[in-house]
């Protein structure tokens, strides 16, 4: 994480200040109803956003399964996949930024409740139709979830820790997003293999961790007051400085790239080990999507001290890279080549997301962090559902082969662009 990403606008004591001055502390009703302190709860709310994600991905190794079960094409599982994203697109258009003036408890409660009634739908309506309405229901949890989670671990964090900074507040948040991936495909997998009924024993599992995360987030503080005068509703939009504004799309730009990647993984690659590499284990499937995620989640870390500029640069390097080895691989049909551009590609998605979420809240005024951060959410889970589906279409015409190469084509011209953009725009000062 950059340097340049650790302060946004004020310093942390400054903006807790200012909180006090204009009214903007927890109400003693919301302190009664807390049973976590700040710092307490900060390690709660990352959990929960852990867990969240990682459900999200139980249905990873088991798409292999519903295809053969159902007889359905590589078309129709990234169809059923990308509803998923369109959940996430419509709940954050929609209300991915009401947690600024609506406050973060009140938001990731009912989202997490939702995420765990999609997990009722998955467990007794498993056919196409129900997966579909599934995986869009746990799409609006999510689209609440993301932006909400991220702003409530930093307010949490400074609250706790005033004037130390965001540099773990960050950390913990983009890997509670990235690295909920890893754990929930792992975890997933795993009960596949060795679990009794596959298709029902994950989500009972995660059925269990979410209602159990909804108890927990009911007794955290909350970070943001509810206004008096209730606001005007409006759908999504962002408001960045004029000064920031080219940096920031760049930075929207590099998360659509970065999450193209984890939509290949999530949605094709156990199918893709199963059929293409013949390697029908599901342990082994999802174990390649882990090493994508948690290469992800890790060099995220690795690179915290580097500049934004140099973080970029280095994602964009691994990023081409990992794309090579793919297409290689699928050319020889090599495991452990897959393996190697599964690797290099999702630690360039963790190093070039962190760095636009990072990127999102130096731009954005406090008061419109939620809707900024909602922003390169809704950018990024539209790189996880366009050129996925687009690959999906493609291979009902041409090879897989042929459809990844155009994929690897597509995504790396959008990461170049985003990122040579995001490397000439001035990042804003500090003040």
């Amino acid at each position: 994480m950059c340097p340049s990403a650790h302060h946004i606008g004020v310093s942390d004591t400054q903006q807790t200040m200012n909180r006090h001055q204009h009214g903007e502390s927890p109400t003693r009703e919301s302190a009664r109803r807390a049973r976590f302190s700040h710092g307490a709860g900060f390690w709660v709310i990352a959990a929960a956003f852990l867990i969240s994600m990682g459900f999200t991905v139980v249905t990873t190794p088991l798409w292999s399964i519903y295809q053969a079960r159902d007889g359905l094409s590589t078309f129709m599982v990234t169809v059923a996949f990308a509803t998923y994203a369109v959940g996430v697109l419509v709940s954050l258009f929609l209300a991915g930024h009401i947690s600024d003036w609506m406050g973060r408890r009140t938001i990731l409660l009912p989202a997490i409740l939702i995420e765990a009634l999609a997990a009722v739908l998955f467990i007794f309506w498993n056919d196409l139709p129900g997966l579909i309405v599934a995986r869009f229901v746990s799409g609006i949890g999510i689209g609440m979830i993301t932006a909400t989670a991220t702003a409530h671990i930093f307010e949490l964090h400074s609250r706790a820790h005033p004037g130390r900074g965001r540099a773990r507040s960050d950390i913990v948040s983009t890997a509670a997003n990235i690295g909920g991936f890893a754990v929930g495909v792992i975890v997933s997998s795993a009960l596949v293999q060795f679990a009794p009924d596959p298709t029902v024993t994950p989500f009972v599992v995660f059925l269990i961790l979410l209602l159990l995360a909804a108890l927990a987030v009911a007794f955290v503080p909350e970070t943001v007051v509810a206004e008096a005068e209730r606001r005007r509703y409006r759908p999504q939009r962002v408001s960045i400085p004029q000064a920031a504004r080219t940096r920031y799309f760049a930075a929207a730009a590099i998360a659509f790239a970065g999450f193209a990647v984890l939509g290949l993984f999530t949605a094709l690659a156990p199918s893709f080990v199963a059929g293409e590499l013949h390697d029908t284990s599901h342990l082994v499937g999802g174990a390649v999507v882990f090493a994508t995620f948690a290469s992800a989640a890790v060099l995220q870390i690795g690179v915290r001290r580097f500049s934004s500029n140099t973080a970029v640069v280095t994602g964009l390097v691994l990023y081409v890279a990992g794309f090579v080895a793919l297409v290689a691989a699928v050319e020889a049909v090599d495991l452990l080549l897959f393996v190697v551009g599964g690797v290099l590609a999702g630690g360039a998605a963790g190093i070039l997301f962190s760095t636009a979420i990072s990127a999102a809240g130096q731009a954005a005024a406090r008061e419109n962090r939620g809707e900024a951060l909602a922003g390169i959410f809704l950018s990024g889970y539209a790189g996880l559902v366009v050129p996925v589906v687009g690959l999906g279409a493609a291979t009902l015409a041409v090879s897989m082969s042929a459809a990844l190469i155009g994929f690897a084509v597509l995504v790396v011209v959008i990461a170049v662009i985003g990122s040579v953009v995001f490397l000439r725009a001035a990042a804003p000062r500090e003040s």
